[in-house]
């Protein structure tokens, strides 16, 4: 079987071009969407990821800014600063890195944040509009991937989905989204019984358990769509070769770099099985980030009582 390649960067490149179209014409009125960052402590990965998060903004044509602060900052200290956020009228979006330090409380944190500004889709308020099917800001990971199964018209009306993870930032609502288009769902988790069993039920299956490779050939059932989340740095040379292979590029390119990137599922063996697979990177990562700055357009618009825009909805729960 031939398994196509959902190309996730091409569909995040095909949203942020219709957002700079739309954000023409905000501007035109005199309305520039503004994005806060804050990111606490000095983790590289997290400070890479805001500094790409802040020049997508800019590159796309929105104001961004991050707000860093030391690891030693108090809970107080923090929800201070996210307060003073909330109270911008120049700021339409706010979104607080994670993880946050042990001594935080990241609940408190992410409650903290003005619901309408609330670009993540974490605030409890947000989090009970997308259960009931009345979503205002969902997570992003989810939304794009959601943008994804529908330019790529892959049907969900009646088909099986299988979610492998629970989280509250993909699992969740990912099974909410899907459940809201009318596929039937099955969220599993670490004590799910048979799970290579339960997966191979699914048409549509999400693998986002953050386990490199977990998710192997006989987890898919043959013709199925995979959309693997996991994103996994793999420094283990031995590890590395297992899983792509004593000949493959990625190898070689790991011996280079000292690390590669790997997927939850297993990309050598879902190939040749599933009908359609998001390949890491290049697959749902891109529609992330493209979901972040929609939804900081979004909310700029609903915040000034200009309709949803490019938003879409999430069909009705009978």
């Amino acid at each position: 079987m031939q398994t196509r390649i959902l190309d996730g960067a091409r569909v995040a490149d095909e949203i942020k071009a219709e957002l700079k179209t739309e954000l023409e014409g905000l501007r035109a009125c005199g309305i520039t969407p503004g994005l806060a960052a804050v990111l606490v402590g000095e983790n590289p990965a997290s400070q890479i990821y805001v500094r790409n998060k802040v020049k997508t903004c800019l590159d796309l044509g929105l104001r961004s800014e991050s707000l860093e602060m030391p690891t030693s900052v108090s809970q107080r200290e923090l929800v201070t600063a996210i307060q003073g956020l909330n109270a911008r009228d120049d700021i339409d979006g706010i979104l607080v890195q994670l993880p946050l330090p042990s001594h935080i409380d990241t609940n408190e944190v992410l409650r903290s944040v003005d619901p309408s500004k609330d670009v993540d889709g974490f605030h409890p308020e947000n989090v009970g509009r997308l259960a009931i099917g009345n979503p205002r800001l969902a997570p992003c990971t989810p939304m794009g991937i959601m943008e994804l199964l529908r330019r790529e018209g892959i049907e969900l009306k009646g088909a099986r989905a299988v979610v492998v993870g629970r989280s509250n930032i993909v699992g969740k609502p990912m099974a909410f989204l899907l459940l809201h288009q009318h596929a039937t769902v099955t969220i599993c988790h670490s004590r799910t019984r048979d799970l290579p069993g339960v997966c191979r039920e699914a048409d549509i299956l999400v693998a986002a358990i953050g386990r490199p490779a977990f998710i192997t050939g006989d987890f898919i059932r043959p013709g199925a769509v995979v959309i693997d989340v996991g994103m996994n740095r793999l420094q283990d040379l031995e590890q590395i070769a297992r899983i792509f292979g004593p000949d493959s590029p990625k190898l070689e390119t790991a011996r280079k770099r000292g690390s590669a990137l790997v997927g939850d599922v297993h990309p050598v063996e879902a190939l040749g099985v599933a009908g359609a697979l998001t390949p890491v990177p290049g697959g749902v990562g891109p529609l992330t980030i493209a979901h972040l700055l929609k939804n900081t357009v979004v909310a700029c618009r609903l915040r000034r009582e200009m309709g949803a825009g490019t938003t879409t909805g999430t069909g009705d729960v009978r």
